[in-house]
């Protein structure tokens, strides 16, 4: 699958694709019942953001641009709330839950490492990692089944302590944005709490959380085929094929243990779907659009796993590159399946 063509506009340039209407009583495959079944549509997607005290005076801004923006059906944050050095607080979470609270469209959000799994570090705080995950979904996920900002009903996985993992379908593409951390999918030692090695607790967790997460790939892949969607859109927060990490992981491909299985699902489940999948991440920070397990990749050694071609990546900007969201358009129905989905940077007005 080709590359797509980067464009970029100003915030205050909203494709012209009019409002989306109802779909008919016969589309059953559209979970949100407000997008067209045949009309293209738009979402955003944010991440690593905001970092740090100049950042997050600018939050309120960069969402007041999203919300301008009246071609996005919604919005998904794909994790980290905070940078890597700062106080994993009660006060941090509750001030960005009220700033998620002033989208005005339907936001997803999936918890990033930042927030959760690093917050043993002493200038974290020192926290334990898992109570901090229980407090993220106690802020953020306290009426599960439902998006943040304005409302879209979602599938969740509550049932299994996750309803952080959430999936929808909006003219025939299938969502499916799920928890999987950086520092190798939380498998890394909580140093800050004098740990050399993971605890069984962390190790507990991290088992539990890879299930529920393979689990809902295999079933959004399952579902999709069943509908005869045209497309897959997976959402994470880990970046499992980050440029940075891949001396490491060609030298060791146990610093990437984490993700093993994951990527496992998903090259199975790609390959077997037979249409176009997309894979839209954070954590690495820099933009970046390709297909990480083309034939003739070095990630397909590290992952002992064959080619996945239909599979395109796109990892957006963060941290200090975090100065756009990503305005992703998928086409109607009546366009060729190797265009579902294009994507250009859109830059905050500040």
């Amino acid at each position: 699958m080709p590359s797509k063509t980067l464009k970029t506009t100003t915030a205050a340039t909203v494709l012209a694709l009019g409002l989306l209407t109802a779909p008919p009583a016969n589309a059953a495959n559209d979970t949100s019942g407000s997008a067209s079944y045949n009309e293209a549509f738009t979402f955003g997607v944010i991440g690593d953001i905001p970092y740090g005290d100049a950042e997050i005076a600018k939050f309120p801004s960069r969402i007041q641009d999203i919300n301008a923006d009246s071609a996005l059906k919604f919005v998904t944050h794909v994790g980290d709330i905070k940078n890597g050095s700062s106080v994993c607080s009660d006060e941090y979470f509750a001030n960005i839950r009220s700033q998620f609270d002033t989208f005005e469209l339907p936001l997803v959000f999936t918890p990033g490492d930042n927030e959760w799994v690093d917050c043993h570090r002493t200038n974290n705080g020192a926290y334990n990692p898992l109570e901090r995950l229980d407090k993220l979904r106690e802020v953020f996920f306290d009426e599960p089944g439902k998006t943040l900002g304005a409302t879209m009903p979602v599938k969740t996985q509550e049932n299994l302590g996750l309803p952080e993992n959430v999936r929808f379908n909006q003219n025939r593409v299938a969502f499916s944005v799920v928890n999987i951390q950086g520092s190798n999918n939380s498998l890394l030692p909580w140093s800050g709490l004098g740990e050399t090695t993971p605890t069984p607790a962390q190790l507990a967790e991290v088992e539990h959380r890879t299930d529920a997460v393979l689990d809902q790939v295999r079933a959004t892949f399952t579902d999709a085929d069943r509908r005869n969607d045209r497309a897959v859109v997976l959402m994470t927060q880990a970046d499992m094929f980050d440029p940075s990490l891949l001396a490491a992981a060609t030298a060791n491909p146990e610093t990437v243990s984490g993700f093993r299985e994951i990527v496992a699902a998903i090259v199975e489940e790609t390959n077997r779907f037979d249409r176009p999948v997309y894979l839209i991440n954070g954590d690495s920070h820099v933009f970046a659009e390709n297909q990480p397990l083309a034939d003739g990749s070095p990630w397909l050694e590290i992952y002992r796993q064959p080619a996945a071609d239909d599979l395109q990546r796109i990892t957006v900007d963060g941290s200090a590159n975090a100065t756009n969201y990503v305005r992703f358009t998928v086409a109607g129905n009546s366009t060729k399946e190797a265009d579902v989905l294009s994507w250009e940077k859109v830059p905050f007005s500040q």
